[in-house]
């Protein structure tokens, strides 16, 4: 590997630096799925409600690819801090070819198991048809988004952020293309629809995943072999397993409880699930800046930690919390403000707009605890402490948010309100437990990488 290639990252290495490209990279992605919502919501308004229960079965099978990707992220990021060049080739390998394998085992098991998800989350006659045609695809091509979530790892580790920025604002071109082209443009006539999306998004992560691959021969950061897994790396392997396992399983549980919330919402009537994924998609703008900075100083804890500088580490996630909690906390009010308006650019329903209302002020308080929980969480992965993060989802997603989102919610007969104020209860509270480990620094000793690391 070319030592020249690789950027120096450390405790002086400012914010803004990777935070910056990666917020508008972030942005693009939400962008990507918006432009999706926002051009279905003129073609068939109960087409955005169908993708929107899809899109939670798209991101539990992401959660899944992220079991190697989240383990790459924190591997890499400590090997490099370590300076120990020699292994990253394997590494990387390893990484690719594992998630490529699992890709493909979980694109057959979705689509296989996808009439039993239908009658889980209790889809509707009217949008079932759409949701199926989208996990069909979509999820068919689920091994591509598995490849492009661990080739994205790697180059963010390495330095290179903006190049995820930049393939973002590719992706959303070709996606708003491809849209158009199946709804309103030639191939309208077909009326593929939602089916004509999802082509666009598949077709389009495709071109990335090609993208981020040139890069990564072209800038010399390393090379893709199957020579380099000879001797297999059984025990790098197993590292991390250990890592990922625990991570996505914290994800895993959150993704599951929100499916478990959503099958209640579905009970409300179709204008509640409609009005919940509009206000998802204006949710989504405003986690971005809090979530760029948590993958941020993820990457600056994890070359800290390697390097053995766990007091810089220490310090530099507070300092990142001080910049995007009012940030986050701003951009969220500013959502509830203007969300009469923002929501008429999807609907004329006024139903649907009042019971958005309602949602975006009690996001406000889910936005908060969020922020804390994605700086902290994401931190003590860096660190090597995954265990804390999946057992206090697990205690907090379940006894907390879903529970007061029931109670408040359902047998209270509150309505889509209530089921966002269990999820702020649970991010809150939860935050701040994650907050008080990292402050009594629990996490210390748990570092995956030594400095004469060569038991792989």
């Amino acid at each position: 590997m070319d030592k020249k290639k690789t950027i120096v990252i450390n405790e002086n290495t400012p914010l803004l630096v990777l935070a910056g490209p990666m917020f508008l990279e972030l942005f693009l992605n939400t962008m990507l799925n918006n432009v999706d919502t926002l051009m279905l919501s003129h073609y068939d308004e109960y087409a955005v409600g169908a993708v929107g229960n899809a899109n939670i079965i798209m991101f539990m099978m992401n959660i899944l690819f992220n079991v190697i990707a989240t383990a790459t992220s924190v591997v890499v990021a400590q090997y490099l801090g370590a300076r120990q060049f020699d292994k990253m080739n394997m590494i990387y390998t390893l990484a690719v070819a594992v998630n490529f394998v699992i890709g493909l085992v979980l694109s057959g098991t979705f689509c296989a198991a996808n009439p039993l998800i239908m009658r889980f989350l209790n889809v509707s006659d009217e949008m079932r048809p759409y949701s199926m045609i989208y996990i069909y695809i979509v999820g068919g091509g689920g091994f591509v988004t598995a490849i492009f979530n661990v080739m994205l790892q790697i180059l963010r580790c390495n330095g290179y952020t903006q190049i995820g920025m930049w393939v973002s604002l590719g992706i959303n071109v070709i996606n708003i293309i491809g849209n158009y082209i199946f709804l309103y443009g030639p191939l309208a006539f077909l009326k593929k629809g939602v089916e004509g999306v999802a082509i666009s998004t598949i077709g389009a992560r495709a071109i990335a995943v090609t993208v981020l691959i040139l890069f990564f021969y072209g800038a010399k950061i390393g090379k893709l072999s199957l020579r380099y897994l000879k001797p297999f790396p059984g025990r790098l392997l197993s590292k991390m397993i250990k890592i990922g396992l625990p991570s996505a399983g914290e994800s895993l549980t959150y993704n599951l409880y929100q499916t478990t919330l959503l099958s209640f919402v579905n009970g409300m009537g179709n204008d509640s699930v409609t009005a919940r994924a509009y206000c998802n998609t204006l949710i989504s703008f405003a986690m971005i800046f809090s979530n760029a900075s948590a993958m941020s100083t993820q990457i600056i804890t994890g070359h800290l930690v390697g390097a053995g500088k766990s007091e810089e580490a220490y310090k530099r996630v507070f300092k990142t919390l001080r910049t995007s909690l009012p940030i986050t906390i701003a951009l969220a009010s500013i959502n509830a403000l203007l969300c009469r308006y923002t929501l008429s650019l999807f609907t004329d329903n006024l139903n649907i707009i009042a019971l958005g209302q309602t949602i975006m002020i009690a996001d406000i308080f889910v936005e908060t605890g969020r922020c804390l929980n994605m700086t902290f969480v994401s931190s003590l992965k860096a660190a090597g402490a995954y265990i804390f993060p999946l057992i206090m989802g697990i205690v907090c997603n379940w006894g907390l948010g879903l529970t007061t989102g029931y109670i408040v919610g359902v047998v209270i007969g509150v309505g889509v309100w209530g089921i966002y104020a269990g999820t702020a209860t649970d991010e809150c509270i939860r935050g701040l437990i994650v907050m008080y480990y990292w402050y009594k620094k629990k996490w210390l000793g748990k570092a995956v990488v030594e400095k004469k690391d060569n038991a792989l």
